[in-house]
């Protein structure tokens, strides 16, 4: 389904991906890749390279073919990727900048809605809690699920799987809203329909292919496409 089509998802929960969903993380991951280089010599290596990694690891796909593109020799890859890994998950919490309107998007949204955080950073919850909070999101979320959360991250339904059941609802009632195609795999495999947003890093003709419900230009385009209240009947 493509974005300009009304369609009623009738749903009483969402769960919503963090990265390029709600936060724009593009100067953040070149800004890691910059430091990744610098810190291992390689000042000839253009840190938009961060994008095009983080866009293959989001795949759950070799980054080999991202290496080769940027020059990356062989035996720099292996303490690049590490590198560039550690220094993102430390700066990302501190570095990223809100959707535009999403942080009014979350509040009409949460009035009616059961909000969960989903995200496949690799990293405790504490300063994912502390980002929400510099963001002014914290109080919208009843739950937040990360990687080490969970056996097998996304495309793994089982991040959304949690969720729903510590939110009370089944996972047909869920809304699965994100950037990639992880997670409107993850989203279908769950049960739930899913919402594919533009803002994030892959293409609607990437996302087309996942066969998402939905498919709008960022979050806040969920006001026009869902039905004003849920249905808790």
């Amino acid at each position: 389904m493509v974005e300009g089509e009304l369609v009623n998802l009738r749903v009483k929960a969402m769960l919503i991906d963090l990265d390029g969903t709600i936060v724009d993380i593009g100067e953040p991951l070149i800004e890691a890749a910059g430091q990744t280089a610098s810190a291992l010599g390689l000042q000839d290596i253009d840190p938009k390279i961060g994008l095009e990694l983080a866009k293959e690891l989001q795949s759950n796909s070799s980054p080999v073919y991202v290496f080769a593109k940027f020059g990356v020799e062989e035996k720099m890859r292996k303490g690049f990727l590490e590198t560039f890994l550690n220094t993102w998950h430390s700066i990302v919490p501190i570095r990223t900048a809100l959707v535009p309107r999403a942080d009014v998007t979350l509040r009409t949204l949460s009035q009616s809605y059961l909000l969960a955080l989903i995200t496949r950073r690799d990293m405790p919850k504490e300063p994912i809690r502390n980002e929400l909070e510099r963001l002014g999101l914290t109080r919208y979320f009843k739950l937040i699920v990360t990687s080490q959360d969970v056996k097998e991250p996304k495309p793994s339904p089982q991040a959304f799987l949690i969720a729903a059941d510590w939110l009370g609802v089944s996972p047909e009632e869920c809304l699965v809203v994100g950037d990639s195609i992880t997670d409107i795999q993850a989203g279908r495999l769950a049960g739930a329909r899913t919402a594919a947003v533009l803002s994030g890093l892959f293409s609607r003709e990437e996302l087309e292919k996942e066969k998402p419900d939905l498919i709008i230009k960022d979050i806040n385009s969920l006001l026009d496409f869902l039905p004003k209240k849920a249905n808790h009947a």
